[in-house]
């Protein structure tokens, strides 16, 4: 970021503190550690933002650093194995529009935090914080066919869990 366009450090935080708060809590589903995450974002940038040339490029910055953040801190926790997901579309249960119109943010949000790691993250950003799929693509630092397919599985899984919740309930 050139020294003739700062970014006013106090904006950015009122701007996109709620929005990487969210981000954060979809990945960890522990509002504690959504908190932390979030406030490990802000301060890289602190620390670093500085360093940014354009502006208009510090929200895809601050998600692309809590992700990255969130990534090495699992890493730190456990090592997982790498396991390839088939495709299963046609075995997945449709819901009901009646049953979608029931739920609420919360049981959402819950379910949401059910959702296999690998999907979350591309699912979080795309309905919460409405980032098209080549801003996906660069915040996770995958291609945007693998956050295609990543949305498309973890849709199918959102909706397997929410129908599996509403066949207990019922």
């Amino acid at each position: 970021m050139s020294s003739n366009n700062p970014v006013n450090f106090e904006e950015l935080v009122a701007q996109h503190y709620r929005g990487l708060f969210q981000f954060a809590l979809s990945l960890t589903g522990a509002e504690a550690e959504a908190c932390d995450l979030t406030q490990q974002t802000f301060l890289i940038w602190a620390r670093k933002g500085s360093q940014l040339r354009e502006a208009g490029k510090a929200k895809s910055w601050l998600f692309t650093t809590l992700h990255r953040e969130f990534l090495q801190s699992k890493r730190r926790q456990t090592r997982f194995p790498h396991i390839e997901l088939d495709a299963a579309a046609n075995e997945m249960p449709t819901l009901a529009p009646e049953v979608v119109n029931a739920l609420d943010g919360g049981a959402v949000m819950d379910t949401l935090a059910q959702v296999d790691e690998i999907y979350r993250a591309p699912l979080a950003l795309f309905y919460l914080e409405d980032l098209a799929y080549k801003d996906i693509a660069e915040v996770l630092g995958v291609p945007v066919g693998t956050v295609q397919s990543r949305i498309a599985r973890g849709k199918a899984q959102l909706a397997t869990l929410l129908h599996t919740k509403e066949v207990n309930r019922g």
